[in-house]
């Protein structure tokens, strides 16, 4: 049966999950999270993406002020990423697209590019599907979904300390909000309470506003981990 055809329409919000085929792991060790996270910037622009150029040109430059980078950023985006994180083999996106075919554009770029870059690493020959056919998307329609997606997507890694905490409650809430805060880089969660671990990857201040700033951003992760606090869109949002 041939795949209904979806359209994404500018300046509408979509739940974007990508997970590896089977039960293969997307990232294995802390540099592929690196490149995980850097694919998520690097591809979120409309012009051809040759990710080892950019970066030797932005070395390059740095040797030669003695300095950080001044590279000025000229990247015409697809899309806002609003959150992320990073499992071990699936993403959450949270993306409101900017421009025509945005979010499909840009999932097929990082759909194309990190497997060429992870197959290379790993010394893998196999040139057959990497990600699981097509990838699944929930429209965001109310600013109730919206803080639902956020939620789910900001406490998803819980799930690395604490397997079957969605079918129950969270065991010891102030240990998972720790590994939120303090010890899980591989998300949005830390940049949207204030703290700079990948800033440049996210646009917050449309989620922010939304939400009544960094401390209800907060408020919000923590009550949905101390209480499995309700939240309306909850069910929807959960694909895996």
């Amino acid at each position: 049966m041939p795949q209904r055809k979806r359209n994404f329409v500018n300046e509408e919000i979509h739940h974007v999950i990508l997970k590896r085929i089977g039960n293969e792991l997307l990232f294995r060790d802390t540099d592929d999270y690196y490149r995980g996270v850097f694919s998520i910037y690097e591809f979120n622009t409309s012009k051809p993406t040759e990710i080892y150029i950019r970066r030797r040109a932005r070395i390059a430059e740095k040797k030669k002020v003695g300095g950080p980078t001044s590279h000025v950023d000229e990247r015409k985006k697809l899309v806002k990423v609003l959150a992320f994180a990073l499992m071990p083999n699936h993403i959450h996106l949270l993306l409101k697209q900017l421009k025509d075919n945005g979010i499909t554009n840009f999932v097929k770029k990082i759909g194309s590019g990190y497997p060429l870059y992870f197959r290379k690493k790993h010394n893998q020959t196999d040139k057959g599907y990497f990600f699981k056919g097509r990838f699944a998307s929930i429209h965001v329609k109310s600013d109730s979904q919206l803080i639902a997606a956020f939620a789910y997507i900001h406490t998803n890694p819980l799930s690395l300390i604490e397997p079957g905490w969605k079918g129950g409650k969270v065991k010891n809430p102030r240990k998972a909000i720790e590994f939120l805060e303090k010890k899980y880089r591989w998300s949005s969660h830390q940049d949207y309470l204030g703290k700079k671990n990948f800033p440049s990857v996210t646009d917050r201040d449309f989620l922010l506003k939304t939400i009544g700033g960094q401390e209800k951003a907060r408020e919000i992760v923590n009550d949905w981990i101390k209480h499995k606090k309700a939240i309306k869109g909850i069910n929807k949002i959960s694909l895996e």
